[in-house]
């Protein structure tokens, strides 16, 4: 028996065909979604729904085996797609980019700020703020009656649903939910002019949305979850550090919990992951890419990728040092969004290129180190296990040895690429009853 996940990210989407023998891997496949959208607004990050579609699609034709019995979805939480009442979508995917939600447009405050100062936590990017957003600013599309996020709708298509049905770990995304209620906190929303008969239907357990091609198909996780559920196996004593575009810890837990940076997002078999996300991650990175290729390309080299260059920088530099430090926080963050990076320690016998890229890599492991500090001194909480997964650490061995260093821990890569994925795979089992969660997770 096999079973295909799904992982639609913001910048590639999985395909992992997992043999229910192991399970393991039996083809996978990696595309780029290249569907952001230009808006003129630099704040605005939108996708093309239609082409995600349609990539998702195409590539479900080509993987497709006779004996696959499950299809499993992921994929990037936080954003949103309108869909109307014969369940197309009738916007583009607002992503968990999106800045509208910071924006001082309401009397010089953003929807965040006005959230906040009614006790209600939420960032930019998270559907409910976006739609808060466009709702106040007559921005939401004529003929839509929910929303849900990519991966939702995807499942809506393969399946010919005309309404979403949501995982409580994609719900959770999208702000104003009550984890221990498994509900949308409609009483809030209406103070806010919302309809609450807008929210999508939830669930908390891995339900069926339907059939593809006569194959059931499950209820999308949220990209995070499916991570851990495609890298984690002692699940009670490990920590799992993911880098991809953006950036997170993850450990398990009975108990629903908030600490500054730390928020409790909904997984299977009545647990909670808690989380500490950063905005930038593996972007952090990848912004310092583009600052050497603008200048490389500025003084007369081809505009091409630096990443070799930095590697080699790094690979030559003596010693593991990282006397400039580097705060990543260069997107702000969740509980301070003005919040901006900075650098220090720069003396004239450091400056030197490999000083300022290793320092944002330890920047990086140091702002991931602190969420963990949280866990440990407000919650209680330390582990004993680093995992780590996403290609934003897989790739970069200098990433690798710094967070083992920083969190004192010998470091575990996740040898599939593209776990996300995978965990989808696995859902899909679990779905179908192929699958105990229970043994997987160790619970």
């Amino acid at each position: 028996m096999k079973s295909i996940g799904i992982d639609i990210g913001t910048t590639t989407i999985s395909f992992n065909v997992v043999d229910s023998s192991g399970p393991q891997v039996w083809r996978k496949e990696t595309l780029d979604n290249g569907s952001f959208l230009e808006t003129g607004h630099p704040w605005e990050r939108v996708q093309d729904v239609g082409a995600i579609v349609g990539k998702v699609v195409g590539a479900l034709e080509e993987l497709w085996e006779e004996d696959v019995a499950a299809v499993g979805l992921t994929g990037q939480m936080h954003g949103i797609v309108y869909v109307d009442g014969e369940g197309r979508a009738v916007s583009p995917l607002y992503t968990w980019q999106d800045g509208r939600g910071d924006l001082p447009v309401f009397e010089g405050k953003s929807v965040c700020q006005l959230l906040g100062e009614q006790g209600v936590k939420a960032a930019a990017g998270y559907g409910t703020v976006t739609h808060l957003y466009n709702l106040k600013q007559g921005l939401v599309p004529a003929g839509a009656v929910t929303y849900c996020t990519i991966a939702d709708y995807v499942g809506m298509v393969l399946t010919g649903r005309k309404r979403p049905l949501l995982h409580a770990s994609q719900a959770a995304s999208l702000g104003l939910f009550n984890g221990e209620r498994c509900s949308f906190q409609g009483d809030a929303a209406r103070v806010w002019g919302m309809d609450p008969g807008f929210f999508p239907e939830v669930t908390q357990e891995l339900e069926l949305l339907g059939e593809y091609r006569g194959v059931p198909v499950s209820v999308s996780l949220g990209d995070n979850q499916a991570s851990f559920l495609g890298s984690v196996r002692r699940a009670r004593e490990t920590l799992l550090v993911n880098v991809g575009t953006g950036a997170q810890i993850s450990v398990l837990s009975t108990r629903c919990g908030e600490w500054p940076g730390i928020e409790a997002r909904p997984f299977v078999k009545g647990t909670v992951l808690l989380v500490g996300a950063t905005l930038c991650g593996g972007a952090a990175y990848a912004d310092l890419e583009r600052f050497f290729r603008e200048y490389a390309a500025a003084a007369g080299a081809p505009d091409v990728p630096q990443y070799g260059v930095m590697k080699a920088l790094l690979d030559a530099q003596p010693g593991p040092q990282e006397a400039w430090k580097v705060s990543t926080t260069f997107a702000g963050t969740r509980e301070d969004p003005k919040a901006a990076g900075s650098v220090e320690g720069i003396r004239r016998e450091n400056f030197h290129p490999a000083w300022f890229i290793r320092g944002v890599l330890a920047g990086m492991a140091e702002e991931l180190y602190g969420l963990y500090e949280t866990l440990q001194q407000q919650a209680g909480i330390s582990r004993s296990v680093l995992v780590a997964s996403g290609n934003g650490v897989r790739q970069n061995p200098a990433l690798q040895q710094l967070l083992s260093r920083r969190f004192r821990m010998p470091l575990q890569v996740v040898e599939n690429q593209e776990e996300a994925a995978f965990g989808g795979a696995v859902s899909g089992l679990a779905a179908v009853g192929e699958l105990s969660l229970e043994q997987w997770l160790g619970l």
